[in-house]
């Protein structure tokens, strides 16, 4: 690898492996640390910003240990910390490695930062790199594949790591605090939004689903989509072509940060048809910014002439060969000699930079630091803002635009960005121009990386479709699931548990389903289990575009139709979907999934009402069920208001029939409740932890056609 990329290239696998920290660390907070919905939010929150407010004391460190010390340790925790969640999924254990991998991960970024002014290759490699390794994975988070292809990747992708950062890199000269201040936002927007798979299937969901019914185009509900990953494709060039293309022209400052904006804004609109040009704006708009901020603020230090025929054994300032073109060999400092704070191990060749040009390279990297750890704050701060709302009831709309607004107004205070192509001088008298500082090919690096995300996009998503059976059934086996987001008692996400859990389920109402929020690992986890379960699913937004209900079904779907309910004091939303399942023979089955979210103490009376009008209207006289997590037990007010509409409850039979919580069941809160003509046998609740809730099933016996 040639010298001048290494840096690039270690800088990118080290956000890869912080990334997937992340998408660990997050869900562990409040599936493991504490309950999201039961643990106080403010508790949870103090507890994932702690972490990153210890990264404060990193740049002091930095000064007194070196940056190569801090750095080279920290790698070897972060590879250690991503290797090890792999072994131990779920618990304590999966937690406070996690944890170790996040802090270590943020000492690493700040040491890095203090030995490179020119960050924003590494970071738009390593943010798109990580995109498309999640696009590969299907969004299933890459810790937890459970093969043994999760080791072969998890191994190989450290041993490159950690290779790369025990070789001795070129020192730093000044500048660059801008662009270390965005990776921390960098790192939000993308996982949010811009270069998540998951978010690109759902958008794909709302806008081009496989569901004959055109009405469910404008109901608000998304569909199972043929190739849904596509978009993080052009989303993934796009970025990376905007990010290593700085704009020439003064009118070309502006057009990333009018774009981020954008795509903010359609964001903060809650709209699930807004989502696909939300998630390319928002990509572009990224790359754009992060281009403006790759600039060197200051030339380099001046680099003496080095005679071809007598090379000493010391090294050379950035920008220059490090050895004769004769030989090729890149001198290292002397064994023993430690970097200096703001070094990467690399001293400074004799009449180079002196005692106060060092001090100043040592004031930029202080800087480069403490710009890292502020803007990681940015990260945690937003991310703790944006989803604590779904537990306090505040309005969140404005953190991604917040975020988009900080990004534009960095970006659009750094000055012209320089030209990046050009040769390295391999020996000069002068300054080393900031302008023949090499990059990345934005072209070829951009449609490497489209190429990848695309194949990906095409071969890992099935296309899902309902199987046609000759007439229609005589029974239909309906379940009815809270899923938790996919995460179980322990907090280990194990999709397939929650297959195994459905059965032989015909129609699967589901409720808690996540589809891409960063909060929960950023994958989907409604469509990880339509392909385990082989259905085709319809999904109703609740909370936001990734957060709701959905109907998954053997058998075709068709007239979706959604209600929002009244929150009456709620801080999560609610809503009420309406599907028809068609058996064949004009024979047509209305299904209504729900998850009532009534206040704490409170009976869910109001939204059980509407519930029952909605669906009742909806069926218009067909046969009916009505199924979900309705936090409400036989015989309460909420629960009357379904019977009272007239509704059949289809477990009564097998009562007490408790499903929550799921280690120790007490609360019997997840019901299917059906119109007189349908009659129910073998209802169960199986065991099982692959939620918090257990699920409910129950084979209905249609009515003569």
């Amino acid at each position: 690898m040639r010298y001048r990329h290494r840096t690039t290239v270690v800088t990118a696998l080290g956000l890869v492996l912080l990334t997937d920290v992340l998408r660990v660390f997050l869900p562990s907070v409040i599936t493991i640390f504490g309950q999201a919905a039961s643990t106080p939010a403010e508790l949870l929150g103090a507890f994932a910003l702690g972490w990153f407010v210890l990264a404060l004391a990193v740049p002091p460190l930095l000064r007194r240990v070196g940056v190569r010390p801090v750095a080279l340790a920290a790698a070897v925790v972060l590879a250690g910390a991503r290797l090890a969640v792999t072994a131990f999924p779920g618990g304590r254990v999966q937690l406070w490695l996690a944890t170790a991998g996040l802090v270590a991960g943020l000492c690493w970024l700040t040491a890095v930062a203090a030995g490179t002014n020119r960050p924003v290759p590494g970071l738009a490699l390593g943010l798109a790199a990580a995109a498309v390794l999640h696009t590969v994975s299907d969004t299933y988070r890459s810790p937890w594949l459970g093969g043994a292809e999760v080791w072969v990747v998890g191994v190989v992708l450290a041993a490159l790591f950690l290779a790369g950062q025990a070789l001795p890199a070129p020192p730093a000269g000044a500048g660059g605090a801008r662009a270390w201040l965005l990776a921390g936002p960098a790192l939000l927007l993308a996982g949010m939004v811009a270069l998540s798979p998951a978010v690109a299937r759902t958008a794909m969901s709302y806008q081009f689903g496989l569901l004959e019914s055109s009405p469910a185009q404008g109901s608000g509900a998304a569909v199972a989509p043929l190739f849904g990953p596509l978009p993080v494709a052009v989303a993934v060039g796009g970025f990376l072509l905007a990010a290593l293309t700085p704009p020439r022209r003064p009118a070309g400052r502006w057009i990333g940060p009018v774009a981020l904006l954008a795509g903010a804004v359609l964001v903060a609109l809650g709209r699930g048809e807004l989502l696909l040009p939300a998630v390319l704006l928002t990509a572009v708009g990224l790359g754009a910014c992060l281009a403006r901020c790759d600039t060197a603020e200051e030339p380099a230090p001046a680099i003496p002439a080095i005679p071809t025929t007598s090379i000493e054994p010391a090294t050379v300032s950035a920008g220059v060969s490090s050895a004769t073109a004769a030989t090729g060999v890149t001198p290292t400092a002397p064994a023993g000699v430690a970097p200096a704070a703001g070094d990467t191990g690399v001293a400074p060749a004799a009449g180079g930079p002196g005692d106060g040009e060092a001090s100043g390279f040592h004031r930029a990297a202080g800087r480069r630091g403490y710009a890292t750890v502020g803007g990681m704050l940015v990260f945690a701060v937003a991310a703790v803002l944006y989803y604590a709302a779904y537990d306090l009831g505040y309005p969140n709309g404005w953190v991604p635009v917040a975020v988009a607004v900080l990004t534009a107004a960095v970006a659009l205070s750094a000055g012209p960005a320089p030209a990046r192509t050009g040769p390295v001088p391999a020996l000069s008298a002068g300054p080393v121009p900031a302008g023949t500082v090499p990059s990345l090919p934005p072209v070829r690096t951009a449609a490497c990386a489209t190429a990848l995300a695309l194949v990906a996009a095409l071969t890992v998503d099935e296309t899902l479709v309902a199987g046609n059976r000759e007439g229609p059934p005589a029974t239909v086996r309906v379940a009815a699931y809270n899923i938790r987001m996919g995460f179980g008692i322990e907090g280990r996400f194990d999709p397939d548990a929650l297959a195994r859990a459905v059965g032989r389920a015909d129609v699967v109402v589901l409720s808690e389903v996540d589809r891409g929020w960063l909060l929960n690992g950023g994958h989907d986890t409604l469509d990880l289990l339509a392909e385990r379960l082989d259905m085709p699913y319809v999904f109703a937004p609740a909370a936001d575009p990734l957060w709701g209900d959905a109907v998954l079904s053997r058998w075709p779907l068709a007239a979706a139709r959604t209600r929002r309910l009244p929150a009456v004091g709620a801080p999560t939303g609610a809503q009420a979907l309406g599907v028809t399942v068609d058996l064949g023979a004009d024979v047509r089955l209305a299904v209504v999934a729900t998850h009532l979210q009534p206040p704490p103490g409170r009976e869910p009376v109001v939204q059980a009402h509407e519930v029952a009008s909605f669906a009742l209207g909806y069926a218009a006289g067909r046969p009916l069920v009505v199924a979900g997590d309705l936090n409400t037990e036989p015989g309460a007010p909420g629960f009357a208001e379904f019977t009272r509409a007239g509704l059949v409850d289809a477990l009564a039979a097998a009562r007490p029939l408790p499903t929550s919580p799921a280690d120790d069941p007490r609360e019997q809160i997840d019901h299917v409740l059906v119109s007189p003509g349908l009659t129910g046998a073998d209802a169960v609740a199986p065991r099982g932890t692959a939620s918090d809730h257990l699920p409910v099933a129950v084979t209905l016996t249609l009515p003569p056609a």
